[in-house]
């Protein structure tokens, strides 16, 4: 069990925060410093570190990586620079160039699968979309017609899906039971 004086003697050494930012101050390196790095020169540069010294530095380097006291890029820790911009993830979008037409806004095409009226015929102009609608002769025969259903009012042409079964018939013409 560790006594009141192995605390004390921890206590001739600054906070690990200011050992940390002292390390990399002196360390200089132009892409931060890795942990390794920075904990070597704690070592070399304090005398009587804990027993938990890489554990204690570990989370010390967490803790102001998320605070914002530290930047953590590439396996390295830096100061943060007040001039430094890191870009996001992807491609970097293209720049414009002054003498290239711009296309207003309102008249670009829609992103997407265009709009199709309730007869499937696609919407190119949403302006056309609410123009009245023609009407369609209903046909009210109750005979196949080919289309979807009886006296439907789709459009003309082969149906949707799976065409229906055809069933034999039983007992043709020209043939007799006769023996």
């Amino acid at each position: 069990m560790a006594s009141h004086d192995d605390f004390n003697k921890h206590r001739s050494n600054p906070p690990y925060p200011e050992m940390i930012i002292a390390a990399i101050d002196a360390l200089n390196e132009k892409l931060g410093s890795n942990k390794t790095s920075i904990s070597k020169f704690i070592e070399s540069k304090y005398q009587n570190l804990p027993a938990g010294h890489s554990t204690l530095l570990r989370h010390h380097l967490n803790r102001m990586k998320e605070t914002g006291e530290l930047i953590f890029w590439k396996n390295n820790y830096m100061k943060p620079d007040p001039n430094f911009i890191r870009r996001g993830r992807g491609r970097p979008p293209k720049p414009k160039e002054p003498g290239m037409p711009t296309t207003p806004a309102g008249s670009a095409r829609p992103r997407g699968r265009p709009k199709k009226d309730e007869f499937g015929a696609d919407i190119l102009d949403p302006a056309a979309a609410s123009a009245p609608l023609k009407k369609l002769k209903v046909s009210t025969s109750n005979s196949f017609d080919g289309s979807l259903g009886i006296g439907s009012n789709t459009k003309p042409g082969r149906p949707r899906g799976r065409p229906p079964k055809v069933k034999p018939q039983i007992g043709g013409a020209g043939v007799s039971a006769q023996g």
